[in-house]
């Protein structure tokens, strides 16, 4: 009977006992971004609230008396020592261009993706995701000059304006 016993807690046992890493990546971050076609501007806000919860805000507008608005929460945890795996559900407040004729309207976005080191202070990033019955998809790279600032380029489609090239500047803290 004890050996038995013994044999059921195992697993429990070496998952115990595999190694813990902490997150790879800050997601204590403020971040302004510029995109293309439609050239849009945007700042992000993100606050870790534990270890492995966050928050997250970012407005985003073409100057077209439009606007994004977001607020949301996310997990984030890493997969290995290089490699954080995290996801968000944000709700959107969007106000079309007016040349549009769509008004506004709320929507619901849930995302997934990975950041990856793959070199000492470079990184890339992959997410999708859907906003309402459209898709998300973001990949981009991102260069750290300082533990506290960073650069970064990628294609983005958020759902609501279509593919953009975009730009962005964020600062750690």
């Amino acid at each position: 009977m004890a050996l038995h016993m013994k044999w059921r807690l195992l697993p429990i046992l070496l998952l115990l006992s595999s190694p813990v890493y902490a997150n790879n990546f800050s997601y204590n971050y403020f971040e302004f971004r510029m995109g293309s076609s439609p050239q849009s501007l945007g700042a992000e806000y993100s606050l870790a609230l534990t270890d492995n919860f966050h928050a997250v805000a970012h407005l985003d507008s073409q100057f077209d008396h439009d606007g994004d608005l977001a607020a949301g929460i996310g997990f984030n945890g890493p997969v290995n020592d290089f490699i954080d795996i995290y996801g968000q559900a944000l709700a959107h407040y969007v106000d079309y261009p007016k040349n549009r004729n769509e008004g506004s309207e709320a929507l619901l976005e849930l995302n997934v993706g990975l950041k990856l080191w793959i070199a000492e202070n470079l990184e890339t990033e992959v997410r999708v995701g859907t906003i309402d019955d459209h898709s998300i998809f973001n990949a981009g790279v991102r260069f750290h000059s300082t533990d506290q600032l960073s650069v970064g380029a990628g294609f983005v489609n958020n759902g609501i304006w279509g593919p953009q090239l975009e730009l962005n500047v964020r600062a750690i803290f």
